[in-house]
């Protein structure tokens, strides 16, 4: 079976400052993989690119950790809760 290789590429510039992306950097940790960020891109100066994820928290990550990014569009609304339908015990 041939292996899938995916292509990664850094579809991102500092003119996308405003917009929602995901991004894929290297993670210099003990297992030295990858990290996946989504979040809205705040700044990008001096290399390295400010996103502040849904829970308000900000990642930093430097151009050279760069793998892949990309322009997201945004989640879509919150669904409305299910109410339990109202039986009528008139009948």
């Amino acid at each position: 079976m041939a292996a899938l290789h995916a292509r990664l590429e850094v579809r991102i510039t500092p003119d996308d400052i405003g917009a929602r992306i995901t991004v894929r950097a290297r993670h210099h940790g003990p297992d030295a993989s990858a990290v996946d960020v989504v979040g809205v891109l705040r700044d990008w100066r001096d290399g390295q690119l400010q996103i502040t994820r849904r829970n308000g928290s900000t990642t930093i990550v430097t151009e050279e950790d760069l793998l892949a990014a990309r322009v997201v569009p945004q989640p879509p609304p919150p669904r409305r809760a299910r109410t339990t339908p109202q039986h009528d015990d008139h009948l």
